[in-house]
């Protein structure tokens, strides 16, 4: 995993609430270990007619969206199952960070163990950014804030464990192998005890 410390883009927006991770990658294509490729498949039964063109009337299939790597979602975003390739396919389909009033605790955590931010800010900010699409915002983690163009900012809180593993670029396994000298000589002095 790479660090994550700041994120610049251009938002889209997708304002429908209750999105459901099966929405963000529908159940049948879950048969892959590999995150490679979901991106195609990101909310495929939205993006995409029934003969495989795209579905214009999609948010993220219109011009002013592609590029874009900030997603600002209606409330309630990656609610329904648990599936670690949701926050796979948005980061494959180029989403680094998704904004929202509320998002589902569950995706909320597989979201930033893989790298993804998923930050929770204000109804009322909330409400305003689903109003502009297409602002550029800037994100940093460290600082937790988000920069607007008018110079404002909107503060956001991450848990500590999660935010220093953004920053440095590591996994929950990635931090305890960075410890794995210190729990070997632990683990030797409670074998000699």
């Amino acid at each position: 995993m790479k660090p994550v410390t700041h994120i610049q883009s251009r938002t889209a927006v997708l304002p429908d609430e209750n999105i459901d991770t099966d929405r963000i990658i529908p159940a049948r294509f879950l048969t892959t270990t590999t995150r490679e490729g979901l991106g195609q498949l990101c909310f495929h039964d939205w993006r995409y007619q029934a003969d495989g063109s795209d579905n214009l009337a999609f948010p993220l299939n219109r011009p002013e969206a592609r590029g874009c790597s900030i997603l600002v979602a209606g409330r309630n975003f990656g609610c329904g199952s648990s599936r670690e390739h949701a926050p796979w396919a948005l980061l494959d389909y180029g989403i680094r960070a998704v904004l929202c009033s509320e998002i589902a605790d569950i995706f909320r955590g597989n979201a930033l163990k893989n790298g993804l931010l998923a930050i929770v800010i204000d109804e009322l900010e909330h409400r305003w950014l689903l109003k502009h699409p297409g602002i550029e915002l800037a994100i940093d983690v460290r600082e937790q804030f988000i920069a607007l163009p008018d110079g404002g900012r909107i503060p956001f809180r991450l848990e500590p464990f999660a935010r220093h593993c953004l920053l440095n670029g590591v996994d929950q396994l990635g931090y305890l192998l960075q410890h794995e000298k210190a729990i070997a000589h632990y683990e030797q002095q409670e074998q000699a005890a």
